[in-house]
This record gives structure tokens, sequence and C-alpha cells, in this order.
């Protein structure tokens, strides 16, 4: 059954939601994300798996408050994008504030990777981010073409942004970051036992890619961490400091550095981290899936 047609309603429908007050939209997707915590069993029972998983000292109670939580910033911000997709740069600047330019500002025509983990706000602040500095990102193909042109098209008219994807490899990445092109990378989820370290998050291992430390290390480029948090007014991009001495010599270190990070980033917002995410799918040998 062709479901493109339904796509290309739903994204109508959705784009017209956008147009709304912000208030408004992020009611209504506060509400579709309490319903879907009800309604969506299977992804439910990964964000609580996770949960237990990262915080067993957590009482059930707590980590059921956050899962809720996390449901109704997954889909407000699934809502949001189709403000951010498709709204005039003026209402952009005002929706999603930039705080620490002046840490990306010394790195302007060099090398650069923007580590963007997985918070429910990373569309808004890398298209809000793109529009002072350009650049580059990676997607995947979603399963619907309308909807894998909807994002891609939103996520680089702003600022020009190059979309790479994710299944041409790395070797498109480390030619634009070589010319300067800051490279927004979201290298903080399982894609499998391929070129993995199983390093800890939150104590427990974790497939993780260590293409941050190769593409640092291949290309000499320094890396500057951004994390958006979701407020009710909008978003808020904090850029941090470059990390010095990075990648050193250890890519397991390295990737270590970047989760310890990350962990950190997640403890101040735990409901805005893609807990939905099925983060460790990928195990060691003799350990069972968590997820079963």
């Amino acid at each position: 059954m062709n479901t493109e047609p339904l796509v290309r309603a739903a994204v109508l429908l959705l784009r017209l939601i956008g147009m709304l007050p912000l208030p408004v939209v992020r009611a209504i997707g506060s509400a579709c994300g309490s319903l879907a915590f009800v309604l969506a069993g299977s992804r439910r029972r990964v964000t609580l798996t996770n949960l237990r998983m990262c915080f067993p000292d957590w009482s059930e109670a707590r980590r059921r408050q956050v899962a809720r939580a996390h449901f109704r910033c997954f889909v407000a911000s699934f809502f949001d994008r189709f403000i951010v997709w498709y709204t005039s740069a003026q209402r952009m600047r005002r929706l999603v504030e930039l705080q620490g330019m002046e840490n990306l500002e010394p790195w302007r025509g060099r090398p650069v990777i923007l580590l963007a983990p997985h918070f429910v706000g990373i569309d808004a602040g890398g298209i809000r981010l793109q529009m002072e500095v350009g650049g580059a990102s990676m997607y995947a193909n979603q399963k619907s073409r309308v909807l894998t042109e909807a994002m891609t098209r939103g996520r680089s008219r702003l600022g020009g942004a190059k979309m790479l994807l994710r299944n041409d490899g790395l070797r498109p990445a480390l030619r634009l970051i070589r010319q300067g092109v800051p490279f927004y990378f979201l290298p903080d989820m399982d894609l499998g036992p391929r070129d993995a370290l199983f390093v800890p998050f939150f104590g427990v291992p974790a497939a993780t890619v260590p293409s941050l430390a190769r593409l640092a290390e291949l290309t000499g480029a320094v890396v500057v961490p951004v994390v958006t948090r979701m407020t009710s007014r909008g978003y808020v991009a904090q850029i941090h400091p470059a990390w010095t001495n990075f990648p050193g010599d250890d890519p397991l270190a390295a990737t270590r550095r970047m989760n310890t990070f990350i962990e950190q980033c997640v403890l101040q917002m735990p409901e805005q981290y893609l807990w939905s995410h099925k983060r460790f799918k990928t195990r060691p040998a003799g350990q069972p899936d968590p997820y079963l």
C-alpha cells in the first residue's frame, strides 16, 4: 500500500499547526505525548528499560515520571519541527537563543566539529546555528520519501547546510571539515556492532562508534559541543568551549570522554534525552538483549 499521500497530508496538517503560536503548538504536542506514553507500549518499554539500566538507584516512580516527561518533550519537539523547518528566519531567531557564540568565533574558517548529542532540541539548535555559520550534517533516509524530503529541505533552507547521507560514510564529511565547513555531528546512537567500541554510558557498556575521535584526528578539527535545551519560550542552544587535548592517542579514552560529557548534560535535563532509542541494543558477547 502506498502511504505517501497520507504522509503528504500529515505534513501539510503539521505545517498548518506550526503556524500557530508556540504555546498552542506546545500544548498540542504535550497532550499528544501524554497519549503516546499510554498507547506506544513498545517505545514506553524501551524508555523505561533505558532508565532502569542507567539509573538503578532511582525509584520506579521517578523513572516513570521522567519517561512520561520525555514523551511529552519528544512529541512536542516533533510538532516544533514543523515550525523550524518552515518558518521565517525572523521567527527562528526569536524561537532559538544562541548562547556561547564566543566559544565558536575563534574557529571560523578552520576545521571544527560541532558535537550535538541527541536531545529533543537537536533540530532547532542545529538550524539556528547554521543561520550564523553555515555548516554540514548527516541524515538517514526515513521510510517515507515525503518525510525525508521535508526533513532535509527544512534543515538546509535557512543556512544552506550541506546534508550528507549516512550510508555514504565519512569521506564526504572529511572533505568538508578540511575545507573549514562546520560539521554538526550526532554520534551518540547505537548503530550496530560494526566499528563500535563498548564504552560505558552511565556505567552500562554501550556500543559507541569512535568516529568523533577519528574525524578529529584525520582533519585536525577542534571539537565544540553544542547542546540544545527545550524551554517554555522555545530553545536555548548552548555552545560550549572547545575541547583541548582531543582526541589524544587512545580512541577508547576519547570516546569515553564524549560519553562522560553527554552524561553530565543528561543529568541537567534527563527528560530531554532520547531515551526512546534502543541505546543498548548491541551487547557484548554473551549478554542478552535488554529489550526482549
